[in-house]
């Protein structure tokens, strides 16, 4: 039952509390917490010079306040809204399926007690990044999907999965329908680093893919990474998808098949070859983006080794005692490795810092057949060489020539970060897109924004006016680019699902926010599905997902797994079928 929820209740007070424990100075810890969170609501605010930042009760840590004129601007954000009642139903449509889309209907039917939320999904199957993103040795965090479920039980709430919008069904059929609609897509493409042979050489592939691909998204059910041209494999980028991709290939093979992961990538991963893996970064080991928990699993990998970290790299024993509590615990562990003797394992794996690649080489003997990866060397500002925010220059030669290095690599993965891209129809009903940022551009808080005059417009202290376009939302990455773990995009929906309450409480009864009074049908999916099967739709319910979700368990546990997903469309509609 849906309401006051004290275990999520307390969840969104964690993360609203949060503070900023960087291993940097007070001055610009204070600088990064304000710029961040201005420049997400406008990069106009990089110019205003109103930042209002409190020291937290730690000594080291930081709380950010917001400026006096935001809290002005009441129709910016209200965070503790009233229940919104009114005389009919109102219907707001969700675009996506994943934790931002999830987190934000929850709050919508919590706070406004006559919403109705329908929720577009283009897959038969819900949980977006939940379902396909997350590693399979890691459960634990799939477990916010029962929460998710909870959501589902609500009669205020349809599941409309396999409707692709956009391409299949045209965006503007919805409008007619809804009061609001919220996009929450995600970023479902991925970063490329351009540099010479990324795209000729074989056997070069993005963590996305790959991680689509062990997760069992059809996207990517076909990628078929070959691993067994050789033994060593270089990843590029430093962050916690990086590392999942270097355990999931030196894992054991035997402790996967107990979790969810795609049968079709067990039967590869046990033919694979690769024994050595190395993670590089362009930075130090302060400036990585990975955390503690990841690199401990990986250095508890049975019969896999670590390459020690130069000790240079690495803060001295007093700048290491003045870090903050989870930074000085990471560093703690990275100078201790792992007590894996390096002469008895059988594989291997290291972190590689200041080198930034340059390109991809092939195989003289083979061509098109990925042989090593050039890198030049870089340095960190000698000035602070341990702050989290240091800068990088290319390291040269006394000739004055580049600093060079050459890594061999049979297999390549970057994993440099995803970006979010425009759903084919966005203009057509007046949502506009940051192709520069990858985001929807929004006012912070969740409220689609446009460079014009016109719509609920609010004037900045510069007398310059944010243009709110009514009745359209984004949340989770689309809204705010591919950062932050999943309580962090908790604590974003809830923004945004509290900005949409807040606007609906505004109108006090008048009519929808997306259309002119008397122009909204109010009648959500039931409106647009005629349209749908014109076009040769054909939606499916939350019960379908459970005739699905238990094919798979069933499938898991005759096979001694968790579940055994299908990969492809098709096999999850013909349990439909059957």
């Amino acid at each position: 039952m849906l309401g006051t929820d004290p275990e999520w209740e307390a969840m969104e007070m964690k993360m609203r509390d949060r503070t900023v424990e960087r291993g940097m100075s007070e001055s610009v810890r204070t600088t990064m917490r304000c710029d961040a969170v201005f420049r997400s609501i406008d990069p106009r605010f990089d110019q205003i010079n109103t930042l209002d930042c409190r020291r937290g009760n730690g000594a080291d840590k930081i709380t950010w306040a917001p400026p006096a004129f935001v809290s002005d601007l009441s129709r910016f954000h209200r965070r503790y809204s009233q229940a919104v009642q009114t005389d009919r139903p109102y219907r707001v449509a969700i675009v996506g399926s994943g934790p931002a889309g999830f987190y934000a209907a929850y709050r919508l039917l919590a706070k406004a007690e006559n919403a109705v939320v329908d929720m577009y999904e283009k897959l038969p199957v819900p949980f977006g990044l939940v379902r396909y993103g997350v590693a399979p040795d890691h459960p634990e965090v799939k477990n916010c999907e029962e929460k998710f479920t909870e959501v589902a039980a609500s009669p205020r709430f349809n599941f409309i999965g396999n409707v692709e919008l956009g391409d299949k069904l045209p965006l503007h059929t919805l409008k007619p329908h809804y009061d609001a609609i919220l996009f929450s897509y995600g970023a479902p493409k991925d970063k490329e680093l351009g540099i010479p042979g990324e795209k000729a050489i074989r056997n070069v592939y993005s963590a996305r893919e790959f991680v689509g691909w062990y997760n069992g998204l059809p996207e990517h059910r076909d990628l078929a990474p070959d691993l067994t041209t050789g033994e060593n494999a270089v990843i590029i980028g430093q962050g916690n998808v990086a590392l999942d991709v270097a355990r999931i290939l030196l894992s054991d093979v035997d402790a996967l098949r107990k979790t969810d992961i795609a049968d079709h990538a067990l039967e590869e991963l046990a033919k694979s070859k690769i024994k050595r893996v190395r993670v590089v970064g362009r930075r130090g080991p302060m400036q990585a983006a990975f955390t503690i928990k990841e690199i401990r699993e990986l250095l508890q990998l049975p019969s896999v080794s670590f390459d020690p970290i130069p000790r240079d790299l690495l803060p001295p024993d007093d700048a290491m005692a003045a870090l903050p509590r989870a930074q000085k615990r990471l560093m703690q562990l990275l100078a201790k490795g792992s007590t894996n003797d390096p002469a008895t394992a059988t594989k291997s794996w290291s972190l590689d810092f200041l080198l930034s690649p340059e390109c991809l080489n092939w195989s003289p003997v083979h061509p098109y057949r990925l042989s090593h990866v050039r890198f030049s060397r870089n340095q960190l500002d000698p000035s602070d060489p341990y702050l989290p925010t240091a800068k990088v220059t290319p390291k040269y030669l006394s000739s004055g020539k580049p600093a060079q290095v050459d890594i061999p690599a049979n297999t390549f993965f970057r994993s440099v970060g995803y970006k979010s891209l425009p759903i084919p129809g966005l203009e057509d009903i007046g949502v506009p897109f940051d192709t520069g940022r990858g985001v929807i551009p929004n006012d912070g808080f969740g409220r689609v924004t446009a460079p014009s005059n016109t719509g609920d417009n609010k004037r900045l202290p510069d007398g310059s006016l944010i243009s709110h376009l009514p009745g359209l939302y984004c949340a989770g990455w689309v809204k705010r680019g591919p950062t932050g773990v999943i309580a962090t995009t908790m604590t974003d929906a809830f923004t945004t699902a509290d900005a949409i309450v807040s606007d609906l409480a505004g109108q006090q009864g008048k009519g929808s926010l997306l259309n002119s009074p008397g122009h909204s049908t109010g009648l959500g999916w039931e409106g647009v599905r005629p349209e749908a099967e014109k076009l040769g739709v054909h939606a499916t319910t939350w019960g379908d997902w459970e005739r699905i979700d238990a094919a798979e368990k069933e499938v898991g546990r005759q096979n001694g797994k968790i579940r055994s997903k299908f990969g492809r469309v098709e096999e999850m509609l013909d349990v439909l079928r059957s």
